[in-house]
């Protein structure tokens, strides 16, 4: 299943396209593609799918959707095989 995940921005690198960011997802860190939210900054709600941000959302709805995928076990994927050990 493709899978769309909430994360939050917490550093912000480069310009245009080639801009990405530092996106923490509950504890989780991935570098992701801002090039379709050139308007993100740090402490932004974004939601990514396969590397690349798609659409800012508020921190309300950010938190909730990130717990029910946590509660379904859809975010085992993010993890690292080291992290799974």
């Amino acid at each position: 299943m493709c899978l769309a995940v909430p994360g939050k921005i917490l550093s912000v690198q480069g310009e245009g396209f080639a801009r990405t960011a530092r996106v923490s997802f509950g504890g989780i860190v991935r570098e992701v593609s801002l090039a379709y939210v050139p308007e993100a900054v740090v402490g932004d709600y974004v939601v990514v799918h396969v590397g690349f941000a798609i659409s800012l959302l508020d921190e309300a709805e950010a938190l909730q959707t990130f717990e029910i995928l946590q509660q379904m076990g859809e975010l085992a994927e993010l993890e690292t095989p080291a992290a799974q050990a």
